[in-house]
């Protein structure tokens, strides 16, 4: 059964998260703080884990580089439950290497389709050979792009919307859709997927997904 970890530290949050993923036919695991939700993970090796941004002991930042920085979990699929309109935790957590944000209150749906495409991802790169090193985003400059378009098409390449695309690199949804048309103009493509395909392909693969 696929193990889902749920840390977060408001209690109604916690238990409305849990019953999403049980009646989804996950096994839940619960943890109400940042360090107690750090053990977890190593003793529990989670497929995915849902985690809260701001709580006591340790934040969700704070949990997210400790298991990044561990063999056992620096693959695991990590999705930041965030305050609406909390732009530089969201920016800040994307830096770190999250794999995605929620805005909470999120709907059953939305918790849903975050976790279940982030566990398709996970497992397509892992019958890949390995997963797109998406840590920096220097490598897709040799595709003719500028620092500022390799940065747009990194997390483009990560299934991000314009509108997660301005959030996590600090500019307005105009801009960020600007640089995606000249990326698709060098690129010689016409959609965000065959983009997205593209810098999948020129970046080098690494062994988190292993």
């Amino acid at each position: 059964m696929i193990k889902i970890l749920i840390i977060e530290d408001e209690k109604h949050t916690r238990e409305n998260l849990t019953t999403i993923v049980e009646m989804e036919g996950y096994r839940p695991i619960v943890a109400s703080d940042g360090e107690e939700g750090a053990a977890a993970a190593l003793r529990e090796l989670p497929d995915l884990i849902l985690c809260d941004v701001t709580m006591p002991r340790l934040n969700g930042h704070g949990v997210l580089a400790q298991l990044r920085n561990d063999p056992r979990t620096a693959g695991v699929p990590f999705i930041f439950l965030t305050a609406k309109g909390d732009r530089p935790d969201v920016r800040a957590g994307m830096n770190l290497g999250a794999d995605d944000y929620l805005t909470k209150p999120a709907s059953a749906q939305e918790v849903l389709t975050a976790i279940e495409t982030r566990l398709i991802r996970h497992k397509t790169h892992q019958a890949n050979g390995g997963m797109p090193d998406f840590s920096i985003p220097t490598p897709l400059e040799v595709l003719g792009l500028t620092p500022r378009e390799a940065e747009v098409l990194l997390w483009v390449a990560q299934g991000k919307s314009n509108s997660d695309v301005a959030i996590i690199l600090g500019m307005s949804e105009k801009t960020a859709k600007n640089h995606l048309g000249h990326i698709f103009e060098k690129l010689n493509v016409e959609t965000r997927t065959a983009a997205a395909c593209t810098a999948i392909e020129c970046l080098p693969r690494n062994s988190r997904a292993l």
